[in-house]
């Protein structure tokens, strides 16, 4: 595989030639495979090395040997994070800033837009070979499907849920392409039902790094997972290991949890520990047979957490294999917190099997949420700590140190000048005649990777807007609203010091009324430059 890094002459003329030689040769070193790993709906604490119970020995190697991130955000939500993850830009600047569906305003039109580029589109340019397999969720129509940006090949599921067993199960009727497979730019109709999801992912991931292995270039892959996003469904033998060891209750496993994040250095010493849902009632007031149902609902969870890290060392098997796997950077992270949705059927398919197999359909619901984001608040969809706060896993043995963990700021647009800066490449300014949005705040994770730090004179800012919730943070200062759904506008801002209160459990906003001002006109301002408009404002475009 890529011979053209070794074979750039093989007649030597003098010293000079010889070292005109290495230099190209150390050049072409420097240009690895990327490998990015999604999650969807994973929790915080959800894999071993961030605190949880669930065996994920496979993701753990990687942070062994690489950088665990202890304050790494995503967008809040899958369609918002893919679009940032795959653009370097904010959702709304990318067209994505709500969900799919068109809500008759450029910058929340349901597709990425014209004015911004994929990373595969910019690494092709410089020579790499784009895959992707798994999860797509921004665009479902067929000019909009990953090869038509910038992939050479595709598998995958179009839209944001599924069936792990049975796609045609999932709904009465499909949705448009919402509910469909695509192998490249067809839908894939399965053989039979006899398939896994996680495992069907993986196997066309391992059938795209062996069409890259025949070939000279460098491979960026995209394995964008839909585990353990709901439906609760995982293979029987993977439940069994778990049945039981939920009995506990969820409060002892928050605690166990958040013991260990102190105990690993994923949270501060300072850290307290958010209180219980206020929707969550004390496992010990709950009946026994509840608590056999809740311990299944979660020993499914787990085993979907387990069987996508056993397919996660299939890939970095493969790669062993190839003999690429020291000069692949790969990368670890979920699209946003965990996911506390109640499912109550509607035009979900009414049918209640055994929990966990095809015939069954639910989630785990705020109680296991609230311990898969120990420990913090809330969940996905909203811009506390608990929606927007992922594990974030690099490992690259030539570039970054084994085994460390930093708690430096970062984002999911980072990840785009990441790649670029690996590549070689270059951000364009226009493409296939479309003026490109620039890149608003992020900046390469390179020179934190080699340094453990940014060299910056001001902390920039983060920035988060979802159908009404929103967020600033800059330096040790978040300011976060939620939307109120009774009085259908804004919350009042609250601020916290994160490096205080990591949870934030106090409001500091009444006693520091300068510092919300400045941070109320800085989001503004970025509100402005990226098309994020007040909630309300949106809604009534789209109902007109």
């Amino acid at each position: 595989m890529r011979l053209n890094q070794l074979t750039f002459g093989l007649t030597i003329i003098g010293i000079s030639s010889l070292t005109a030689c290495k230099q190209k040769a150390d050049e072409a070193i420097q240009r690895p495979n990327i490998l990015v790993i999604l999650a969807d709906d994973m929790g915080y604490s959800d894999i071993s090395c961030y605190g949880s119970e669930i065996p994920t020995p496979n993701i753990d190697s990687l942070a062994a040997k690489g950088v665990r991130l202890t304050q790494f955000y995503n967008a809040g939500r899958s369609c918002p994070s893919r679009a940032s993850l795959l653009t370097g830009l904010y959702p709304h600047a990318a067209g994505m800033g709500d969900m799919v569906h068109n809500l008759g305003i450029p910058s929340y039109q349901g597709y990425l837009n014209n004015h911004c580029v994929t990373f595969a589109e910019v690494l092709k340019q410089s020579g790499y070979n784009t895959y992707m397999s798994g999860k797509w969720h921004v665009g479902n129509k067929p000019d909009q499907w990953p090869t038509k940006r910038g992939f050479d090949r595709y598998f995958g599921l179009i839209g944001g849920a599924s069936s792990y067993f049975d796609l045609l199960a999932y709904r009465k009727s499909a949705k448009g392409n919402d509910q469909i497979l695509a192998l490249d730019d067809s839908i894939y109709t399965p053989a039979d039902s006899g398939f896994y999801m996680t495992n069907l992912f993986t196997d066309y991931a391992i059938q795209f790094l062996d069409d890259a292995n025949k070939k000279e270039n460098p491979f960026i892959m995209y394995l964008a997972y839909t585990a353990p996003h709901w439906p609760l469904h995982a293979l029987r033998e993977d439940i069994e290991l778990f049945r039981g060891k939920y009995m506990i209750g969820w409060d002892s496993i928050r605690v166990q949890r958040y013991r260990r994040m102190l105990k690993l250095g994923i949270i501060p010493p300072n850290t307290v520990l958010s209180p219980r849902d206020e929707n969550v009632p004390a496992w010990s007031e709950i009946s026994e047979n509840e608590k056999y149902l809740w311990d299944t609902k979660m020993a499914i969870y787990a085993a979907m957490i387990y069987r996508m890290d056993l397919n996660i060392g299939r890939v970095i098997a493969k790669l062993r294999e190839m003999k690429e796997l020291e000069n692949t950077l790969i990368v670890f992270l979920s699209d946003n917190g965990a996911c506390h949705e109640v499912l109550r059927g509607g035009d979900i398919i009414e049918r209640r099997g055994e929990p966990g197999t095809q015939m069954s359909f639910g989630s785990y619901e705020y109680p296991w949420a609230n311990v898969s984001n120990t420990p913090f608040r809330m969940y996905k969809h909203w811009m506390h700590e608990g929606g927007i706060i992922t594990p974030f896993i690099a490992c690259y043995p030539s570039l970054i140190k084994a085994n460390t963990i930093n708690n430096e700021l970062a984002h999911i647009t980072d990840l785009m000048p990441t790649f670029i800066e690996l590549a070689q490449s270059k951000y364009p300014k226009k493409y296939k005649d479309n003026t490109i949005n620039p890149l608003d705040e992020a900046l390469s994770l390179i020179s934190l990777f080699k340094a453990g730090k940014y060299k910056l004179d001001d902390p920039r800012g983060f920035e988060w807007e979802h159908e009404g919730n929103k967020a600033i943070r800059k330096g040790d200062w978040k300011m976060v609203s939620k939307w109120d759904i009774e009085k259908n506008k804004p919350g009042e801002w609250e601020l916290y010091n994160i490096s205080k209160d990591r949870c934030e459990l106090k409001d500091r906003s009444k006693e520091n009324r300068n510092l919300v001002k400045f941070l109320d006109d800085w989001y503004l301002k970025w509100a402005v430059r990226n098309g994020v408009l007040d909630w309300n404002e949106v809604k009534e475009v789209n109902n007109q």
